[in-house]
């Protein structure tokens, strides 16, 4: 499903922003990804999304390795995997059930296949009776469900989630984290970027933990606080 091998990613301005990672992510995992502020998260995901390339170092998702991806086979990849982000980017100007159907034509899907799928999803976020509102008219956990229903809508292996609640309130973030875990009993790969302590360690899921672009812990059913005996660069346990 993932696979990165002696990833390191070095920007133009020598900003180490990972270095010598090397992991694996099988198909139906729900993985946490932790760290500080610069420890190298957010770029784990842009790689994962083949929005850069590593320096150095093998990435593989849902199969393909991205470094060999020619341009006009990146939009399929991304069709495989849904993302969803922590300001929501959803269209404004769209209905709920318009944001998510938006997904599904972009991919030209059929006419009745989005009749169909949009109303069900909708149904598993619980906002079925919230499908002709506008964003504006909804609250942050609202709409960041919204935002989940638009990542799953067209079934992605993979569903990506960079601090989707970082900017909402302890109970409507454990909602968030409910639907990710549902989602993941479905048989969807997750893979969470976060720093809520609270979460991950509610959940006791994989945490990979990342400082200063290294991977310091790999943990099965794991909390999010790194043990000093654990911050070392080291393999899965």
């Amino acid at each position: 499903m993932v696979l990165m091998e002696h990833v390191s990613k070095v920007y133009s301005n020598k900003t180490v922003a990972l270095l010598n990672v090397g992991l694996e992510i099988k198909k139906g995992e729900f993985v946490f990804v932790v760290g500080p502020s610069g420890a190298g998260k957010s770029t784990f995901i842009k790689l994962l999304i083949r929005e850069d390339l590593p320096t150095q170092g093998r990435v593989v998702v849902n199969g393909q390795d991205l470094a060999t991806l020619r341009p006009r086979q990146i939009p399929l990849l991304r069709r495989t995997i849904g993302v969803v982000f922590q300001d929501f980017r959803l269209l404004p100007n769209k209905t709920v059930y318009d944001n998510v159907a938006f997904a599904m034509e972009v991919v030209e899907s059929p006419r009745r296949d989005i009749r169909k799928r949009v109303p069900a999803v909708l149904d598993l976020v619980g906002l079925r009776q919230k499908a002709r509102a506008f964003p504006a008219e909804l609250s942050g956990g609202e709409q960041q469900r919204v935002a989940l229903a638009r990542a799953i809508v067209n079934n992605p292996a993979l569903v990506i989630a960079d601090e989707p609640t970082g900017n909402l309130d302890h109970e409507t973030s454990m909602g968030i984290l409910n639907l990710l875990l549902e989602i993941n009993r479905m048989g969807t790969t997750v893979i969470m970027a976060t720093h809520a302590r609270n979460l991950v360690n509610a959940a006791k899921k994989r945490v990979i933990a990342l400082e200063k672009g290294r991977l310091v812990r790999d943990d099965e059913e794991a909390s999010y606080e790194i043990t000093r005996t654990a911050m070392t660069a080291g393999g899965r346990r």
